[in-house]
């Protein structure tokens, strides 16, 4: 498996990809930053500036069903801020 699981592509993102020339990825929890940098790169063949890490604890949550309280969480996990160098630029809707 890979270190990067999946890109986010929401409003906000798209808009700063735009203007900033930034993008967020949802990562592997035990990846560091130069590593997320190389997968980057070579995946979307970019050259990437600067990286950064937010861990995410994932939050507790209750329901009330039939059967009785269901208690658990969400999972945790890792986004990645990409900045890219230079005129390049990632198109998550290419391939669609």
């Amino acid at each position: 498996m890979g270190i990067i699981i999946k890109p986010i592509v929401t409003e906000k993102m798209t808009a700063q990809g735009e203007k900033l020339n930034r993008y967020g990825f949802i990562v592997d929890r035990s990846a560091n930053k130069l590593q997320i940098k190389e997968e980057v790169e070579q995946k979307y063949n970019v050259t990437v500036s600067e990286v950064n890490t937010v861990n995410y604890h994932g939050k507790k949550k209750q329901r009330f069903t039939h059967a009785g309280l269901l208690r658990g969480r969400t999972n945790h996990f890792k986004k990645a801020y990409v900045t890219l160098a230079g005129e390049d630029k990632i198109d998550f809707y290419a391939n669609i």
